[in-house]
């Protein structure tokens, strides 16, 4: 503002009173503006104009479309037909399990039959029906047939059992549940919790002695349904779609509601955004009840027309052949994924591939040149965004690292930013007028999105929870009156506007590419520990990814029989959530940075190491046994016989 204001008053002093000529003030004002710091902004402007303008025509595409699709009332379904009309004999899923190809025209037929069958049995627009199955073509044709009725698919993680998948079942208010029979042992396990109104139906292979009473087999059910376009429902563009659980949160999973512009906009924004082509073909080996999967992936087959190869679970060792074998362009990662293809032995199907994308979020900056060059991946497409934000950013030209970008230039283009924190408690710090504090470069803050509910690039659809969506907006955020998504996590931006993952903040930490609830687990244990005190954090373990858990416990007697302690996790805890150490310490102190160690999220310090106490390894990975957490003592390990 000083600089204008000197600015301004130079053009005066020199037309007015010294009357120079016009060409005179220009070099006049030129000379100062650069002598008084402008030079860094001419500087970021050479350096980003050109990542700027392709992010901002990027933007401006997408949002055209989502005008036009809001105005036509799409629908996922709807576009989808589109690509059916355009190329019906076209391979649109690959499961390489089976190495069943599904064209369109099948697709749509298969898809069309689960609406008709779901609407013979009485459902309509606006019921619920939860899908617990594992990767395969049916995964997709499933819910994408209950998208053509209007009925919203409940998308359930397949590691929940017990409660947390009791607790999802009834939070969704599901009418029905379609299961594959590979989860028929979870489901037996709790059939005396479900609701006795609840349709139980299986596909796979039929085993009546494993299933609930009640349960039919969906595969003759379907086979026998009508094939044609059901009516066509009463759902536009904005209105729900269907629900991912998400695992970023305290306490047990919540409904993250997706709505058909979300899933348009998602797989928009990185279809154009990294240059994908329609002839592309995409390996897919994430789970499809997460966001990066159905979304971000299979995405691309339902509204642009791609051929997308689906894998039951990654495969270190099948990675490249999988690749090689159907010809993939594109293959999807999150960050652990690519350190286990670094520790895999050179092979000559690294280089035989005709990879020219790796799609993702989450590649460390410190494996990020030594994946793309040894893998001979031109192009790294890395991404932020969670499935219920609305602030999602793309490293659109592969800069090292980055997670995204934002326009230094013209911020006020897409409305997020970085604001202050407290690392400690990480609550808001504001300014004198109440406003929160945005950060300068190279400031870790709080990654925000300003939310305008009328704009489907900028509304908040929150949880079916409204408490939960309560907890993620803040107001008076960028001006006074306005409304933030919060994303919970903490990220730093360049000169440049780049943006850097730092870490992510609350009660949470990252493990096996999951989000694990540290209240949850602490909840879990505390009750397998006759409700003795117990506090969850994620530790940093040298060559892995992400923080593993540690579980401290307060127990005077530093023992416990672990053995009969890691079975019961397994009945209780998904694998990604089960702590792989455990700490035995005399009590849990309480401190102001660390109260209770409740709460100990991917930021929290851990507790200190303390003589008294002991460390104990309860889980190994089949990638070998990790070292011990970073600063952990190398104390005795006390078990109970």
């Amino acid at each position: 503002m000083l600089l204008g204001a000197s600015l301004v008053g130079v053009l005066l002093f020199s037309k007015l009173v010294l009357k120079l000529p016009w060409t005179q003030v220009g070099f006049s004002l030129l000379f100062l503006y650069l002598g008084s710091g402008g030079w860094r902004f001419v500087r970021i402007f050479v350096k980003t104009i050109r990542r700027d303008i392709f992010g901002g025509m990027v933007l401006l595409k997408v949002k055209a479309k989502v005008r036009r699709y809001l105005r036509e009332q799409r629908t996922v379904p709807i576009l989808f037909a589109s690509m059916v009309q355009r190329h019906p004999d076209k391979t649109a899923l690959i499961f390489e399990g089976t190495d069943t190809h599904w064209t369109f025209r099948q697709l749509d037929d298969y898809s069309s039959s689960v609406a008709n069958f779901l609407q013979a049995r009485g459902l309509a627009s606006g019921d619920v029906a939860a899908l617990f199955m594992e990767n395969r073509n049916e995964f997709v044709g499933l819910w994408l047939g209950m998208a053509k009725l209007g009925v919203e698919a409940a998308l359930i993680n397949t590691n929940l059992r017990r409660d947390a998948l009791c607790h999802c079942l009834t939070t969704s208010q599901a009418r029905v549940l379609i299961f594959g029979s590979e989860m028929a042992p979870a489901i037996f396990e709790i059939q005396a919790s479900l609701d006795p109104s609840l349709s139980l139906f299986c596909s796979g292979p039929w085993e009546p002695s494993t299933l609930p009473a009640s349960t039919e087999h969906l595969d003759p059910l379907l086979e026998d349904a009508p094939k044609h376009l059901p009516s066509r429902p009463d759902k536009g563009f904005t209105d729900k779609l269907f629900y991912i659980y998400t695992s970023g949160t305290t306490g047990l999973p919540k409904a993250a509601i997706v709505v058909h512009s979300r899933y348009y906009r998602m797989a928009a924004l990185v279809y154009y955004g990294f240059r994908m082509r329609p002839d592309d073909i995409v390996y897919d080996c994430l789970p499809l009840y997460h966001s990066a999967g159905n979304i971000v992936g299979i995405g691309q087959c339902l509204l642009h027309g791609m051929t997308v190869v689906i894998r039951k679970k990654f495969s270190a060792s099948r990675f490249w052949d999988d690749c090689i074998k159907y010809n993939c362009t594109i293959v999807q990662y999150i960050g652990e994924l690519c350190r286990y293809l670094l520790n895999q032995p050179p092979r000559e199907a690294e280089h035989q591939h005709r990879v020219r994308m790796a799609l993702g979020n989450g590649l460390r900056q410190s494996i990020w040149t030594d994946f793309s060059s040894r893998f001979h991946i031109p192009q790294v497409a890395e991404f932020y965004g969670a499935t219920e934000c609305n602030c999602s950013v793309g490293n659109f030209d592969s800069q090292v690292g980055a997670c995204g970008f934002n326009s230094r230039i013209l911020s006020f283009v897409y409305p997020i930013r970085l604001v202050r924190v407290n690392e400690d408690t990480m609550e808001l710090i504001r300014g004198p007028n109440g406003v929160c504090l945005p950060c300068q470069p190279g400031e870790p803050g709080q990654l925000v999105g300003r939310i305008i509910q009328q704009d489907p690039l900028r509304r908040f659809d929150g949880y079916l929870n409204q408490g939960a969506s309560n907890k993620k907006i803040a107001k008076d955020v960028f001006q006074k009156g306005d409304q933030a998504y919060l994303t919970g996590d903490v990220l730093v931006m360049d000169e440049l506007g780049y943006l850097y993952f730092r870490d992510r903040t609350g009660d949470t930490f990252r493990w096996k590419g999951e989000n694990v609830s540290t209240t949850e687990v602490e909840g879990t244990l505390s009750r397998l520990l006759d409700m003795t005190d117990v506090a969850v954090y994620g530790v940093e373990v040298p060559g892995t990814e992400g923080r593993a858990g540690m579980a401290a416990v307060a127990n005077s007697a530093g023992s416990c029989d672990l053995e009969h302690f890691a079975q019961l996790l397994e009945k209780e805890l998904p694998l990604y959530a089960r702590p792989i150490f455990l700490r035995f310490l005399p009590e849990l102190h309480k401190t102001g940075m660390f109260p209770g160690l409740q709460g100990a999220g991917a930021g929290s310090r851990a507790p200190a190491p303390t003589p008294e106490g002991s460390w104990a390894m309860l889980d190994q990975s089949k990638q070998g046994p990790a070292p011990p957490p970073r600063g952990a003592d190398p104390l005795p390990l006390k078990t109970a016989k």
